[in-house]
């Protein structure tokens, strides 16, 4: 069966690809909807856009491709605040270069609730692309990432010293294979 999802994502992968516009989110948002379809990452249908905005994305980044665009139906967030403020962080820092930025932040923001590493709650093929979305997408927050910490905490830390908060965690991290990593020193 994981060898099935994983062809199955090559293939929706591959087919998304061709019908790229050649925008600079084309890879990474076929990345994400191809390991969201398998079953891979954190995000829900339509990457946690709502459905409108889903086909609003696929229409610009993969014109021709025909996939319904579906959204998940919302339900009592408890954690609203925090999301509140991770997308805020994001879209004060955006390169203002094109509509997908605000995509993008809305499905970072959604991904960081996730319990994993975020390049993997977004369902990229490895940390290296979530490093170029946030330098394509959000060019002045990356720039601060001088010690290239782990993303997800990185953001958190922002938010933490916008509060004047010293000791912060990231969301769900105790839950992750990796935690020992992800607060252990940086080098």
């Amino acid at each position: 069966m994981h060898r099935q999802n994983i062809s199955l994502q090559q293939g929706l992968y591959a087919e998304l690809m061709a019908h790229a516009a050649g925008l600079p989110n084309d890879e990474l948002f076929a990345q994400m909807i191809a390991s969201q379809h398998g079953g891979a990452g954190a995000l829900p249908s339509g990457l946690g856009l709502t459905g409108k905005d889903f086909a609003a994305l696929l229409a610009r980044h993969f014109p021709g491709f025909g996939m319904a665009a579906q959204a998940e139906a919302g339900s009592a967030d408890q954690r609203a605040l925090e999301r509140d403020d991770v997308l805020g962080l994001l879209l004060e820092h955006r390169a203002y270069d094109n509509m997908s930025e605000q995509w993008m932040a809305e499905i970072v923001t959604y991904a960081c609730m996730g319990n994993d590493h975020l390049w993997q709650d977004l369902g990229l093929h490895s940390r290296e692309y979530l490093s170029r979305l946030m330098v394509q997408n959000f060019p002045a927050l990356a720039a601060k990432n001088e010690h290239d910490m782990k993303w997800k905490k990185f953001l958190y830390k922002q938010l933490c010293e916008q509060e004047g908060v010293n000791v912060c965690r990231s969301p769900s991290c105790e839950y992750c294979a990796d935690y020992l990593n992800c607060f252990g020193p940086e080098e």
